[in-house]
């Protein structure tokens, strides 16, 4: 307990909660102090404080490095509505938490400090959300609604419940820059033309991939291939696989840095699921594995002085592949097959939290352009949702660009979980092709194809519905459900196309 004065009057402060439990933990005030001489050192002026919405945003405040030590010590404040991106529904009412609800802390963890390769004057940090000490109900407790900050508990646990068990994933973020048209029915069009792999290609973007490269490298991501793909202006540049956190925090910077080189160039950098129908869609696969041992190593991907602390740099190596079979064939080990069974259980629910969005639909029902809608998995089947990509590792397609990666990442660590606990058995991989079976009118389980359908399953679903602690299942529900209704209550060209002149 601490004692304080406020207002004259002696004011009891609980200092067991789990803000003082983060800020006292042991090797922090180290940390705090290594980012003061990269402060000093880098010549940094002003910092971002960030942490992630419920749908993937980055949110936060900026503040004079001066401060540093004091704001790494107590956090900064913050209004805890900002996790909903401070919009409103349908109605014109915030969503989640009204204007009147109190602010919460966002504690800055140190390790992620980094500067910003296009303004070396400012750098960014990741921030772990609490409730107010001066909450009501539960002062300091880690705020649930804070989906990165539950991530970080989330892999403790699992890692704690399976003796050192880790995810390891790669993400592979399609999205498209687009340029403006002027005077146009549609009002952008891709840099590129939708041709896949073609050298010329990625050629006539050079310049714009190096520049988001340069910029990834210089903030720790370990970039190792880039293509151009299927859609007008559609690049997919991959970073190096790691840890579950490392890897979302990475796709965050990702997007950060690619939208500030579309300011940069007058173009849109575009994560939308769907922005073309009859091309390919911005899908974001996970890759994943399971891991036991290994430890974590820096990559010398800058020369001299580390742009930030160390740790943006370090991915984990060594270990053993828990998820890979044995026996020389595709099958995975009996564990990986209980991951599958996990992962298959629960696909519904995690298709709602993967393909987050009304637009996301739009990839899976049209047909045969690489997306899913098994629900199944399979060796090298990509008409299934979970598929074996490798021997090693397996990938789960229901995911696009526009996902909060560690919610998707914190649910399927409860999938992979229930697989593992409960021995799940995935059933034989799928041979055929999903969707002409579908088609031709046979009979397979397909994914929800539609929002208000993956919102149901993720309703029914506890296992997954645990990865949004507290009232964050409520809240994004209630996000989701007002977007479901804001689709319903909009009248497309399609509609004007196929109604205008129909007489009944």
């Amino acid at each position: 307990m601490n004692t304080q004065i406020r207002g004259g009057t002696k004011v009891v402060q609980n200092t067991d909660t789990d803000y003082h439990r983060e800020a006292d933990a042991p090797g922090r005030a180290e940390l705090v102090e290594r980012v003061r001489r990269k402060i000093d050192t880098l010549g940094v002026d002003y910092i971002y404080y960030q942490y992630i919405s419920i749908t993937g945003r980055v949110m936060g405040k900026a503040a004079p490095a001066r401060h540093w030590e004091t704001q790494a010590r107590k956090g900064v404040q913050t209004w805890m509505g900002g996790v909903t991106n401070v919009l409103p529904n349908f109605k014109g009412e915030l969503i989640g938490f009204d204007a009147n609800a109190m602010e919460c802390i966002a504690l800055p963890d140190p390790d992620t400090f980094v500067q910003l390769p296009w303004d070396k004057r400012v750098a960014r940090v990741f921030c772990t959300l609490f409730y107010s000490l001066e909450e009501p109900d539960c002062p300091g407790a880690y705020y649930e609604y804070d989906t990165r900050g539950n991530l970080k508990r989330f892999d403790r646990e699992f890692r704690a419940a399976h003796n050192g068990l880790h995810l390891r994933v790669g993400l592979e973020p399609e999205m498209l820059w687009l340029k403006p048209k002027e005077g146009e029915v549609q009002p952008y069009e891709g840099i590129t033309e939708p041709l896949a792999y073609h050298i010329g290609q990625f050629e006539k973007a050079r310049d714009l991939w190096m520049q988001v490269s340069d910029y990834a490298r210089a903030m720790g991501l370990d970039m190792i291939q880039g293509d151009c793909e299927d859609a007008p202006g559609q690049i997919e540049l991959n970073y190096q696989f790691d840890d579950a956190l490392a890897t979302c925090d990475r796709m965050t910077t990702y997007r950060q840095i690619c939208a500030e080189v579309a300011r940069q160039r007058g173009l849109i950098a575009c994560f939308m699921a769907k922005p073309f129908m009859g091309y390919a869609a911005n899908g974001c696969h996970h890759n994943c594995s399971l891991w036991s041992d290994g430890g974590r190593e820096v990559q010398e991907l800058v020369p001299g002085e580390l742009p930030g602390m160390e740790e943006n740099w370090m991915y984990s190596k060594g270990g053993v592949n828990m998820f890979e079979g044995t026996d020389g064939t595709w099958l995975p080990s009996e564990l990986g097959h209980w991951a599958l069974g996990g992962s298959l259980k629960h696909i519904g629910a995690l298709t709602s939290i993967g393909a987050s969005t009304v637009n996301s639909y739009r990839r899976f029902n049209d047909y045969g352009l690489w997306a899913p809608i098994g629900a199944n998995w399979g060796l090298q089947n990509r008409s299934c949702t979970i598929r074996i990509s490798s021997p090693d590792r397996f990938e789960f397609r229901a995911v696009d660009s526009m996902v909060n990666p560690h919610l998707f990442c914190s649910a399927l660590l409860k999938a992979i979980d229930d697989g593992i606990r409960n021995k799940i058995d995935p059933g034989a991989p799928e041979s055929r092709n999903v969707t002409e079976v579908w088609q031709s009118g046979g009979d397979v389980e397909l994914i929800p194809l539609n929002l208000k359908d993956a919102l149901i399953a993720l309703e029914k679903d506890e296992v997954i519905r645990s990865a949004l602690p507290g009232r964050l299942y409520d809240v994004y529900n209630e996000y989701k459900q007002d977007e479901w209704t804001r689709f319903l209550r909009e009248v497309t060209n399609w509609d004007v196309d196929q109604y205008l002149h129909c007489v009944p």
